[in-house]
């Protein structure tokens, strides 16, 4: 799969005495491939559980609900099975109504993974946008140090006409508390991919954007190149991966 350089506009470094996090695991037995290395859908859901445990410990008041609305993984190598993993992450940016987390994932002191993501704030119901809580910014806005960033998505909407498609299916252990497939489980489309060839290059870099939320049941996975989308039963676009780099910002 494709590999890219690093992106230095989008994979900002941390500010000196912004708040930077560090959240501690070792990679499982339900983390890894056969071979031993951490899979895709991993790898989300650690840099999830690592943004929770940010907000729980920095004691924001927030009733809100946060949804990904982009996330970028640049792997450099992949963390093998029994690896301590150190995640460091920090809010890169802001904008009205969302944010963007940057994460490092360090073995042994070494960065294996950059992140970058997206995160749309909602009101407690997930139907509306709504800006940030009250003190967020005195938390995070060091960190972000006045960096804004747009929430506009810039992978194709729509695959070409003729491209491959194949049937997929969202299980109901897909679901989280929101009763919608979690973000970490689309990255199993690209496992699916990585289970019938070779092991992936090093480095790989790989962009998700979601824009619907997903159900379980069937789906859709049209291929073209590089890049994925997933539809629903109704044609509805759920999400898109693009692999190696991702596409320039338009407007």
């Amino acid at each position: 799969l494709g590999s890219a350089a690093v992106d230095p506009a989008a994979l900002v470094g941390p500010v000196a005495g912004g708040r930077l996090y560090r959240h501690s695991l070792r990679v499982g037995l339900a983390d890894v491939a056969p071979s031993g290395r951490a899979r895709l859908d991993a790898v989300a859901r650690w840099l999830q559980d690592a943004a929770w445990a940010d907000v729980v410990d920095s004691g924001l008041d927030d009733d809100g609900i946060w949804i990904v609305r982009r996330v970028r993984l640049q792997v450099a190598r992949f963390p093998r099975f029994d690896a301590p993993v150190a995640v460091e992450t920090f809010c890169s940016g802001t904008g009205p109504l969302w944010a963007e987390r940057r994460s490092t994932l360090r073995v042994d002191g070494e960065a294996m993974v950059e992140a970058v993501a997206l995160w749309v704030h909602l009101d407690p119901e997930g139907l509306r946008p709504r800006p940030m809580p009250e003190g967020f910014e005195a938390i995070y806005g060091p960190a972000a140090d006045g960096r804004r960033v747009r929430a506009r998505l810039r992978h194709p909407p729509a695959p070409p006409d003729g491209a491959a498609a194949v049937a997929w299916r969202f299980r109901a252990a897909d679901l989280d508390l929101a009763a919608h497939v979690n973000n970490a489980a689309y990255w199993e489309v690209v496992e699916e991919d990585l289970a019938t060839g070779p092991e992936p290059s090093e480095p790989l870099d790989a962009e998700i954007e979601h824009r619907a939320p997903a159900d379980a049941g069937d789906a859709t996975i049209v291929r073209d190149g590089d890049m994925r989308w997933i539809t629903g039963r109704d044609g509805e676009l759920l999400a898109s991966i693009a692999l190696g780099s991702p596409p320039a910002a338009t407007g």
